[in-house]
């Protein structure tokens, strides 16, 4: 695979910009407002299994998760949920889309040096108004050749992004904090991918194992790492 060759496709929330932090801190005020009907526990395992069963009519993002807290509180409350505290969960889903856009570190500095010589993508799945703003907001869209915002990340939708724009599978690097999402289906497609953790992951997004595949996934620590990454493909 030559350098000169490699086509690098990026995923956004976790890798370019901070984004689970905020669900984390939103759980926490949602666990508060709960908290006289239930332990902490029973209120996000309950609504783990809301976002899941909504997750084929809602799609990731905050709008879905907003849906999901919602029909939860009501159900953990027995109906005896105010509207002041319906009001209270809409304005935090508000409060989570209209967020800062915060890059992790070296985001800028490491798309600013591999896009003179590869070809970049942004392959990310979630809200298209919410991506689109985040991606505006971020000041890296200059970086990308296109932009991929897709209702589910498995090996049919990165099928129908290699033949779109043209890519041949052995020729592409995925890089993201998902191993399930971002890593195992581009490796099945004959890719590579390199997985570098972020230190919160949604339990939807967990694994159990490290996927074998020598020469074609790596995991590194920082985005700071991969320029050697990419060097050592050529």
């Amino acid at each position: 695979m030559a350098a000169r060759e490699l086509v690098i496709g990026f995923d956004a929330d976790d890798t370019l910009w901070h984004n689970e932090i905020i669900f984390e801190r939103s759980h926490e005020r949602y666990r508060a407002l709960l908290a006289r009907h239930h332990d902490a526990a029973t209120v996000d395992r309950t609504l783990f299994a809301t976002e899941m069963r909504n997750l084929d009519l809602y799609g990731y993002g905050v709008k879905g998760f907003t849906l999901s807290a919602i029909e939860t509180a009501i159900h953990l409350t027995g109906r005896k949920i105010s509207a002041d505290e319906i009001q209270e969960l809409i304005d935090l889903g508000r409060e989570m889309l209209a967020h800062p856009v915060e890059l992790l570190d070296g985001a800028a500095e490491i798309l600013a040096a591999l896009a003179p010589r590869h070809r970049l993508l942004v392959i990310t799945k979630g809200d298209l108004r919410d991506q689109e703003r985040k991606l505006a907001k971020s000041a890296l869209g200059a970086h990308f050749g296109a932009v991929e915002i897709v209702s589910e990340k498995n090996r049919d939708t990165y099928a129908h992004i290699f033949r779109r724009h043209a890519i041949a599978p052995e020729r592409f690097l995925m890089v993201g904090n998902s191993i399930k999402s971002d890593i195992l289906p581009v490796l099945a497609l004959g890719g590579a991918g390199v997985h570098v953790p972020y230190h919160l992951l949604w339990a939807h997004e967990h694994v159990e194992e490290v996927p074998a595949a020598p020469g074609r996934f790596f995991q590194i620590e920082t985005l700071r790492q991969l320029p050697a990454v990419v060097a050592a493909l050529a």
